[in-house]
C-alpha cells in the first residue's frame, strides 16, 4: 500500500487545506450566515407559517427553535472540517467508504440543485418585477406549454442563471467578500421593510393582535400541533443541507473556536431576527391588503417609489450571494468527488446549474404547503439519516480522529469492501424507510391518499426519526463489525 493519493479520489479542490488557506475568522462565518439567512427563501419560511394559520409570535418562535436544534449537528459536523481541513464529500468516505461516499455526496448535491433552481427562480422574478416597474407593464407573458410560465419569466430566469456562473468562476474568496460586504446592506433593507409594514398597518398593535387560526372558533381550531411538528421539521430541514456540507466552509477556519463562535452568533440569532421581520411584514399585509402575502417579491410588486427599486436590487444581490454559498459551493465539491480526475470545482458548479433548471423550481414554490411540508420536510427525511451516520462515525466510533491520507487512497483504511461500508448503507436504509410512506402521502395525496397513521405521524418528525435511527443503528453495526474483526484476528 502506498501513501500517494489515488487520482480517482483526489484533486486540488478536494485536498486538505493548508495553514496558508485557513484564514477565516469568526466574523467571516457570522457574515456568511447573515448573507445566507437574509434571503427570500428564509423570509418565506416564517411568512409561510403565518399563511398556514400561525400567529406572528408562534411562527417566529417555531423558526428560532428549529435553528437552535439544527445548530447542534452543524457544529458537530463542522468540527471535522476545521480539524482536518477536508470537505464534506471527503469526510463521508470515513463512514460510507471511498466509493460509497459518492452516494452521500449525490444525495446532498441533488438537494442543492433543487435549491439552486429555487433561488434562481426567485432572483429572476425580482429582476422581472424591477423591469416591469420601470416600464409600467406586466412582462410575464402568457404561460408556455408544459412549463406553465410566461416567456418573460423564462428569459429573466435564464439571465439570472447566467449571472451567477460568473461568480462561480471566481472561486470561494470572491464569494466570501461578497457575503461580508453585502450583509450590512441586507440588514438595513430588512429593517426598512419592517418600518414600512408597521407604519402602513397602523403600528405593531394590529399586527400582533391578529390571533392564530388555531384558537377556538378559528378556521383551524385545535389543529396547532398538527401543523407545528411538521413545520418544525421543515425549519430544521431548511438548513439540514448545510449541516452536512458545513465542512466545505469550516475547512478554511483559522481555529475551531472561530467556526464555533461565528456559527453560533450567525445562525440562531440571525434566523430569529429574519423570522421576526418576516412575520411582522406578512401579518401587516393581512391588515393592509386583506390577505397574507408571503412572497417578498410579490409584495414588492405592490409597492411604489424608490424603496421598492432598492429592495428588488438588494433581493437580486442577496439571492446571488446566498445561492452560491449555500448551494453551488457544496454541490460543486460533491460532483467533483464523483470523478476528481475529470470534474473540477467549476465543472461541478456548471452541472449543478444545469440540473437546477431541469427540475422546474417554480412548481415547488406554487404553494406554501408544498414548499414547507413536501420539499423541506421531504428532503430532511433523506439528509437526517446521513447526518446521523456522520456524527456517529466521527464522534462515537472514531472520537474525532481520522487518517486523512487514507481518505484519498482506494486501498486505505476506508476502502471497506470494494469501497462500500455496508453498515452505512444499512443504517441509511433503516433511517429513510419509515418516512417514505408519509412522504408519498404528502407529495401525491391523489395517488397515495389512503396512507394514514402511523406513517403520516412518523413523517411529521422525519428529520428526527431518520437521524436517530441511523445514528443508533450505524453505531451498533460498526461496533459489531469491529468485534467480529477482533475475534477473527485472535
Amino acid at each position: 500500500m502506498t501513501d500517494a493519493p489515488d487520482s480517482m479520489l483526489w484533486n486540488s479542490d478536494l485536498a486538505p487545506t493548508g495553514a496558508e488557506q485557513r484564514t477565516w475568522l469568526w466574523y467571516h462565518y457570522a457574515a456568511l450566515w447573515v448573507g445566507m439567512i437574509v434571503a427570500v427563501p428564509a423570509w418565506m419560511l416564517a411568512a409561510g407559517l403565518v399563511e398556514q394559520g400561525m400567529s406572528a409570535g408562534q411562527a417566529a418562535l417555531t423558526v428560532l427553535l428549529g435553528n437552535l436544534v439544527v445548530l447542534v449537528p452543524m457544529l458537530l459536523v463542522g468540527h471535522a472540517g476545521a480539524k482536518h481541513g477536508i470537505p464534506y464529500a471527503v469526510l463521508a468516505r470515513a463512514s460510507f467508504g471511498t466509493v460509497g461516499a459518492r452516494l452521500a455526496a449525490m444525495a446532498r448535491a441533488l438537494v442543492a440543485c433543487g435549491w439552486f433552481g429555487i433561488q434562481t427562480w426567485i432572483g429572476g422574478e425580482a429582476l422581472l418585477t424591477l423591469l416591469g416597474i420601470f416600464l409600467k407593464t406586466d412582462l410575464k407573458g402568457a404561460p408556455l406549454p408544459l412549463l406553465d410560465i410566461g416567456i418573460g419569466q423564462l428569459l429573466a430566469f435564464a439571465v439570472f442563471w447566467a449571472l451567477q456562473l460568473f461568480f462561480v468562476r471566481k472561486g470561494l474568496t470572491t464569494i466570501r467578500r461578497l457575503e461580508t460586504w453585502t450583509a450590512p446592506v441586507k440588514i438595513i433593507v430588512c429593517a426598512a421593510l419592517v418600518w414600512w409594514a408597521v407604519d402602513a398597518a397602523g403600528g405593531l398593535g394590529p399586527i400582533f393582535a391578529a390571533p392564530s387560526a388555531f384558537i377556538a372558533g378559528g378556521a383551524k381550531a385545535g389543529q396547532f400541533w398538527i401543523v407545528f411538528w411538521p413545520a418544525l421539521t421543515g425549519m430544521i430541514g431548511y438548513w439540514a443541507t448545510l449541516a452536512l456540507n458545513i465542512p466545505d466552509f469550516t475547512r478554511f477556519a483559522k481555529s475551531q473556536r472561530d467556526q464555533l463562535i461565528g456559527q453560533s452568533l450567525g445562525l440562531p440569532p440571525g434566523m430569529g431576527l429574519i423570522a421576526l421581520a418576516s412575520v411582522i411584514t406578512t401579518s401587516a399585509t393581512v391588515v393592509i391588503y386583506g390577505s397574507a402575502i408571503w412572497d417578498p417579491v410579490a409584495l414588492s410588486g405592490k409597492l411604489a417609489g424608490p424603496f421598492v427599486l432598492l429592495g428588488l436590487v438588494v433581493i437580486s444581490i442577496d439571492t446571488i450571494s446566498c445561492n452560491i454559498a449555500a448551494n453551488l459551493v457544496c454541490a460543486a465539491y460533491d460532483f467533483s468527488s464523483l470523478a476528481p480526475k475529470r470534474i473540477s470545482y467549476r465543472t461541478g458548479g456548471l452541472i449543478t446549474a444545469i440540473i437546477g433548471v431541469l427540475i422546474m423550481p417554480w412548481k415547488l414554490l406554487a404553494t406554501s404547503g408544498g414548499y414547507i411540508f413536501v420539499w423541506l420536510t421531504g428532503y430532511s427525511a433523506l439528509l437526517g439519516p446521513i447526518a446521523g451516520i456522520l456524527i456517529a462515525d466521527y464522534w462515537i466510533i472514531r472520537r474525532t480522529e481520522l487518517d486523512v491520507a487514507a481518505l484519498y487512497r482506494a486501498d486505505g483504511a476506508y476502502a471497506y469492501r470494494g469501497g462500500w461500508n455496508r453498515a452505512a448503507l444499512i443504517a441509511l436504509a433503516l433511517g429513510v424507510a419509515p418516512n417514505v410512506p408519509g412522504f408519498l402521502a404528502a407529495a401525491a395525496p391523489g395517488a397515495f391518499g389512503s396512507i394514514g397513521a402511523p406513517w403520516t405521524v412518523i413523517y411529521t418528525y422525519a428529520w428526527f426519526v431518520g437521524l436517530a435511527i441511523a445514528l443508533v443503528s450505524y453505531t451498533l453495526l460498526m461496533r459489531t463489525q469491529r468485534s467480529v474483526a477482533v475475534a477473527v484476528t485472535v
